[in-house]
């Protein structure tokens, strides 16, 4: 491309349209980073700056008594299988940015898992912004006004999915970048009676599942005997921290009680332990049950504050599988994973902030350091690392696109009213199944991002297979014909044949 920066391949690619989904299945490796993660990222940011025309349904909350008329002519003569809806309040690593656009996240579902763009529908829900720089920017395009929050805030959004659900009730409904204190709420909230799905929280955690899952065989070992430090306690480590604990309750029959104790939690106060108390413990970290008890921590190393850190929880923990999800460059230090290559044999580390410039670690360094004994994963792509042995040891992006769009093809293959938990953890294991590192234990522990639609094919066939098998399928096949039937639904950007006929121009 004659475009020197990858924003500017964004908006060049984001141009074309017609020709768009075509050029990118045939490039993917390539494209799916500029038109997604990392640089939509920086898209999003200037998206004021580089607006050309509305691409989503947009709902302001000064506006939202003609939300139903306005869906109703975004919607009108089509079929809606898929919504992907956000506030735009924690958007990966560059925080709140008021008007949040979906239509990435919405491509790769049809690039990727098969569900035609024409019946995809993002949507931006505008209540405002707390970035100041985005108020003071006279360009800004959404509603100039600070984020409304509370019980204003949850009717709005009420309103919002009951006019989804009357219009689209067989529509899986996606939530995309909602913030700390909403995402896992409104999940829990809606999840019972209509197929939602949190891409930072579920989608999160089933990719970082698979790839553990993976890691896990490689070690031969099982989910339920690993030690799991997740390092910074958000929406996506909270939500990998379930994702993980739910499978060891389903695949390795231990109680939730059991499961959660294997698990250690740290955010900006450190390890989230009980004498932080509720000013420093926010109500979903309480609810999941993962604060640690204070009587495990007697003597441990502390701050000023009383705050147990990284360095501290990994010497006395002793993981075997170490979670980034922080945003802090550069946190799994040296001393970090030395200490964790001293506990372990195969220390199974996943730096997985994005950008690549907030990793946690670079994963040659996290090689170096553990004498090539790290099986890896990272949130952005990154070159492979060199093993002692002189072998190249690639390293697994673990990428949501690898699953998320599988498992909403899945649910809306057949119709599902519901994303249950064991429909995702299905959806997983067939991920992990697919892993190169299980015929070479130094190999990926991820398919290669170029195999992302065959993969999600078969994660979209597990997930129907499983809600069959469960009861939670709103068609009634026999679990022997999804995959044809799932073959029949797949969209694919193919332009139709056109015969020119001489004579038919004549008449």
């Amino acid at each position: 491309m004659s475009r020197d920066t990858a924003i500017r391949k964004n908006t060049f690619l984001q141009s074309l349209k017609v020709l768009y989904y075509s050029l990118i299945s045939q490039h993917l490796k390539e494209l799916v980073p500029i038109i997604y993660t990392p640089t939509q990222a920086e898209a999003i940011a200037n998206y004021s700056h580089l607006f050309r025309r509305n691409e989503c349904l947009y709902l302001m909350f000064n506006e939202q008594d003609t939300m139903e008329r306005d869906y109703l002519e975004q919607t009108r003569g089509r079929d809606v299988d898929l919504i992907v809806c956000s506030d735009a309040e924690a958007i990966l690593g560059i925080g709140d940015q008021g008007v949040g656009i979906c239509t990435a996240k919405s491509s790769i579902y049809s690039l990727i898992g098969g569900i035609d763009p024409f019946k995809c529908l993002p949507v931006a829900l505008d209540v405002g912004t707390d970035n100041q720089e985005l108020l003071n920017d006279h360009l800004y395009v959404g509603w100039p006004q600070k984020r409304v929050r509370g019980e204003k805030y949850d009717q709005f959004i009420d309103k919002f999915v009951q006019i989804v659900r009357k219009y689209h009730p067989h529509s899986l409904l996606h939530f995309e970048d909602f913030g700390v204190t909403n995402a896992h709420r409104l999940l829990e909230r809606y999840r019972a009676e209509h197929a939602c799905f949190n891409d930072d929280i579920q989608g999160t955690g089933a990719v970082s599942l698979s790839c553990i899952m993976a890691a896990v065989g490689v070690t031969k070992s099982k989910l339920c005997d690993q030690r799991i430090v997740v390092y910074g306690a958000g929406s996506a480590g909270l939500g990998i921290a379930h994702q993980l604990r739910d499978a060891m309750v389903a695949t390795d029959g231990v109680s939730p009680l059991d499961a959660s104790r294997k698990f250690y939690l740290l955010d900006k106060y450190g390890l989230v332990k009980e004498s932080l108390g509720p000013s420093r413990i926010r109500d979903s970290l309480y609810e999941s049950g993962f604060v640690s008890p204070d009587a495990e921590w007697k003597g441990a190393m502390t701050n000023k504050k009383g705050e147990v850190g990284l360095l501290e929880v990994v010497k006395r923990v002793k993981p075997t599988i170490m979670i980034g999800c922080s945003t802090q460059a550069g946190a799994f230090t040296e001393d970090v994973v030395r200490m964790m290559g001293q506990g372990c044999e195969r220390p199974i580390i996943l730096a997985l902030s994005n950008p690549s410039r907030l990793v946690e670690v670079d994963p040659a360094n996290a090689n170096l350091w553990t004498d090539g004994r790290a099986l890896m994963a990272t949130g952005s792509p990154f070159p492979p690392a060199r093993m002692p042995n002189g072998k190249d040891y690639h390293i697994a992006e673990c990428n949501n696109a690898l699953i998320y769009p599988g498992l909403g093809f899945g649910a809306v293959l057949c119709q599902s009213r519901r994303m249950t938990d064991t429909m995702i953890i299905a959806g997983a294991q067939r991920l992990a199944s697919l892993s190169p590192a299980l015929k070479d234990p130094d190999d990926s522990l991820l398919p290669d991002f170029d195999d992302a639609p065959k993969v999600n094919f078969e994660i979209g066939v597990a997930v129907a297979e499983q809600a069959i098998e469960e009861g939670s399928a709103g068609v009634e096949w026999k679990k022997s014909e999804v995959k044809q039937k799932a073959a029949e639904r797949l969209w694919r950007p193919v332009y139709g044949e056109y015969i020119y006929d001489p004579e038919g121009e004549q008449a």
